[in-house]
């Protein structure tokens, strides 16, 4: 009678961003180890993750083809795919696969896109902004590339800690909102501090002679939030939930136009 193959090891860890425990389980110790080295910082020890995901980890074909991200969502399950990855999630078992090479920057866009789905049904939302914590209070600061994020973030004063350069994660609490730590990065390359705190304020990056904090009206503020949000899923509900989530942060969270010159001076102004 032939012996039966040994079971293959099933690895896991923890990935742990805006309070939510994501399980990622492998079979290759190799990629364990790419992901441990990712996500240091944010990973957590959770007995039961929130989202759990098995990788099927496949050999690179070459060239990677020029898919864009398609997010679409049919009979309750979600399907993810871009040139280097595909995925599917079911949000009714928390459960999903994904189909990558071994590599960091795959799994980074499914993660993302994930947590944009929960966040859209919670009044929550990823932004392209960087934020800090000043005293006690989160900030944000959005722009357009080059408005910037990156200055901002690497003219921060030593008791300002950085949640993030890149991409913001704000979480709807109460009657306010809460701004976590990501491990996204953008030209520092420098990963967030995995730190929470209440949110304070959204300021709209613009480059200029003089600092200064101009107040916005609702109607801009919304549409500037808007344009900055990061969102992929082709889904008429989750697009209208958007939305809402924009207009009703702006009527609760203080939003300007910090004109600023590059220096760090510009500081004095937040906190």
């Amino acid at each position: 009678m032939p012996e039966l193959a040994a079971e293959v090891e099933r690895l896991n860890l923890i990935i742990a961003i805006g309070g939510m425990p994501v399980r990622v389980n492998t079979t290759d110790p190799a990629f364990l180890d790419i992901l441990q080295d990712r996500y240091s910082g944010f990973l957590g020890s959770a007995e039961r993750a929130e989202i759990e995901f098995d990788v099927d980890v496949t050999v690179p074909v070459y060239p990677v083809p020029d898919i864009g991200v398609r997010v679409t969502q049919r009979l309750g399950r979600w399907s993810l795919q871009a040139g280097d990855f595909l995925a599917e999630w079911e949000p009714a078992s928390r459960t999903g696969r994904i189909r990558q090479t071994a590599n960091p920057y795959s799994i980074d866009a499914v993660l993302r896109i994930v947590h944009t789905l929960v966040l859209a049904q919670q009044g929550g939302f990823l932004a392209h902004s960087a934020s800090a914590i000043r005293n006690g209070k989160a900030f944000l600061f959005a722009g357009v590339s080059g408005a910037g994020k990156t200055t901002i973030s690497r003219l921060a004063p030593p008791d300002v800690t950085l949640l993030t350069d890149e991409i913001s994660y704000v979480r709807k609490q109460d009657s306010g909102y809460i701004a976590y730590g990501t491990p996204f990065t953008g030209e520092l390359a420098k990963l967030g501090e995995n730190v929470s705190a209440p949110l304070a304020a959204l300021y709209l990056l613009a480059q200029g002679s003089e600092n200064r904090i101009d107040p916005i009206p609702p109607g801009e503020a919304a549409r500037s939030l808007l344009a900055n949000l990061l969102f992929f899923a082709e889904d008429e509900e989750l697009v209208q939930s958007m939305f809402h989530s924009a207009f009703e942060f702006v009527s609760r969270v203080p939003v300007s136009r910090l004109t600023f010159v590059p220096d760090s001076r510009v500081w004095e102004l937040i906190g």
